[in-house]
């Protein structure tokens, strides 16, 4: 079950009653304004907080840049998958994915204080050779690999293609623990994920839904042997009483109408988490804002995704954002604070469209006695059910 944000609601519909607090979560109170820009003042300003018992990480997160335009293909290149792709983007998806948005995004991203930037997928069209290496170029523009993290989209893994060439041409952003308790390591090929970053008390995990499927098919699906590797990450991650960032393309939720662009293996995933637990979820692929839960040994944890971070509104798909996400360990749980930031309506900038606030107890898995069914209909988020922010 998905609900979709609002950001011209206001985020006192969480609570309808401002003056109180929600028996399931706690009011966090509204961060200062921050002007710290520079590694100095953010070094200063995390060993301020290690002194004071909390640490704090900032991540920004954003999805699907489909980045543009085309790069010439002759029609040898074109003659399987791809042509459908390419007149998809000549006839209708040129006019909404816009490199102006990229740009202001990017812009917007720089003026805001981040300690790291997460992109979940899809940042290629028809898989192109020169596309990938197009997207490095634009990786570079967006931050340095010790800042950043990507995972591959559907659009990625649109036809077959030589790793090299193809998304492994990111791989300093997507350097990882392959492995509980071994080194990081660049991906060796498209099947070596999950991995592992680690950010101080922050885990951010990268998974891959991304396979080359049939004609018109824009699902996918994490496998038997990831799921495992999965598990093992997850489970040592709460071990050492990090606060895990699941990384993931498609919406963990299958199934429905749009069964060919679904996770295929959603109810494995959803049953990792509820043996594992995880404190955030994100993802892109559906080009809307979307929130969710999934259930964990621990409550639920929520499932965000982000629209297309290039595109204008077009249809039932939003325009551009991005998330800002403040997350602080505390003594006894975290506090976790969600920022979106959005095109304006003259498509002329980026501004802040609404937040969230939400409490996560801080559990390791080490202290869990029992698990639950994975029920993403029931878990309870500490907010009312298709709550608008």
């Amino acid at each position: 079950m998905c609900f979709f944000i609002n950001p011209k609601r206001s985020s006192a519909l969480l609570n309808p009653n401002p003056g109180a607090v929600h028996p399931n979560r706690q009011e966090i109170p509204a961060l200062r304004a921050r002007s710290l820009t520079s590694r100095a003042d953010r070094t200063r300003k995390a060993r301020h907080e290690r002194l004071n018992g909390v640490t704090s990480f900032t991540l920004a997160h954003l999805s699907d840049p489909h980045l543009g335009p085309l790069p010439h293909a002759g029609w040898a290149a074109l003659m399987n998958k791809r042509l459908s792709g390419f007149l998809s983007w000549t006839r209708n998806r040129v006019k909404i994915h816009r490199p102006e948005v990229l740009a202001l995004l990017r812009e917007d991203l720089k003026r805001q204080a981040h300690d790291h930037v997460a992109i979940t997928g899809d940042l290629v069209n028809i898989s192109l050779p020169a596309e990938f290496a197009n997207a490095a170029s634009w990786l570079q523009s967006i931050a340095p690999p010790e800042r950043a993290t990507v995972i591959p989209g559907n659009h990625d893994a649109y036809v077959n293609l030589p790793w090299h060439q193809g998304a492994g041409l990111w791989g300093p952003y997507m350097r990882g623990a392959r492995a509980p308790g071994t080194a990081e390591t660049l991906p060796a090929d498209a099947s070596d994920f999950p991995f592992t970053r680690r950010c101080g008390s922050v885990a951010l995990i990268g998974t891959s839904t991304a396979l080359p499927m049939p004609l018109f098919i824009a699902a996918g699906r994490l496998g038997e042997a990831q799921c495992a590797r999965l598990a093992a990450q997850l489970r040592q991650a709460g071990e050492e009483g990090l606060f895990r960032v699941v990384l993931i393309h498609h919406p963990p939720f299958g199934g429905g109408a749009y069964k060919r662009k679904s996770l295929l293996d959603a109810q494995e995933f959803q049953a990792v988490i509820a043996a594992h637990g995880a404190e955030l979820i994100l993802h892109g692929h559906t080009h809307v804002s979307g929130l969710a839960r999934l259930a964990t040994p621990n409550g639920a944890a929520p499932v965000i995704g982000v629209p297309s971070a290039s595109a204008i509104a077009a249809g039932h798909k939003d325009a551009s954002r991005y998330h800002l996400y403040r997350i602080e360990r505390h003594e006894n749980s975290w506090s976790l604070e969600v920022e979106i930031r959005g095109l304006t309506e003259k498509r002329d900038g980026f501004e802040r469209q609404g937040s969230m606030a939400l409490a996560i107890p801080l559990l390791s898995s080490q202290a869990v006695t029992s698990t639950k069914e994975a029920s993403p209909q029931t878990a309870p988020l500490g907010m009312a059910a298709g709550a608008v922010i």
